[in-house]
């Protein structure tokens, strides 16, 4: 996708700074730091870097994180919030009260981080080698969280799936099949998705 004219905007940058910093310091004083591990969190820092540096190959990298991840948390919170059922899963957390609801309202950063993604992608191009990028990141991040991380919060799923922990495989097998199928489940359809609709933008061009 070739890259479209002009530069990411001041005001855009300086917003999603300040909204990264209000956040990240209140999921450290609450949650600490082993929340950040979550790919979705990393994904806010690396998009804030992003969109200060202007990398279209990190921001096509986040783009392929947070945009099936943002859809389906979205259709998940907002079944839950209509008819009271999780078709997803993991984010049952929206709905306890034991948390105040201004903390849980910080996790709409789940639908956010699509919107600039998205706009960054649009403006500085797709860079395919993002999905590279972004495939070895996962791949480091994962066996990290399950190394490091308490069992109980399940950080990227690397206990069981959906937020569940699971008992029918070896947990490193479990962890292996994980870090095969994330790229092929989450990063590739939005990649093809997104090189789909940059050839059909140079057809219509031409």
């Amino acid at each position: 996708m070739n890259a479209a004219a002009g530069r990411l905007p001041l005001w855009l940058k300086l917003a999603f700074t300040l909204w990264v910093v209000t956040w990240a310091t209140s999921y450290a004083r609450v949650l600490g730091w082993q929340n950040f591990l979550w790919l979705c969190d990393l994904a806010s820092f690396l998009l804030l870097v992003a969109l200060w540096t202007e990398s279209r190959r990190l921001m096509s990298a986040q783009w392929l994180a947070v945009l099936l991840v943002g859809v389906l948390w979205g259709v998940d919170v907002g079944t839950a919030l209509v008819i009271g059922v999780h078709p997803i899963g993991g984010t049952e957390y929206m709905f306890d009260t034991a948390r105040p609801l201004a903390f849980r309202l910080l996790s709409l950063f789940h639908l956010l981080l699509p919107l600039v993604a998205g706009y960054g992608v649009w403006r500085l191009g797709y860079d395919r080698r993002g999905l590279v990028w972004q495939v070895g990141l996962t791949w480091a991040v994962l066996p990290l969280s399950y190394a490091v991380t308490d069992a109980e919060r399940n950080i990227n799923w690397v206990q069981g799936p959906f937020g569940q922990p699971q008992a029918s495989l070896d947990p490193l097998v479990y962890l292996v099949g994980l870090m095969l199928a994330w790229p092929v489940v989450v990063y590739l359809p939005t990649h093809l998705l997104t090189l789909g609709l940059a050839r059909w933008r140079r057809r219509r061009d031409h």
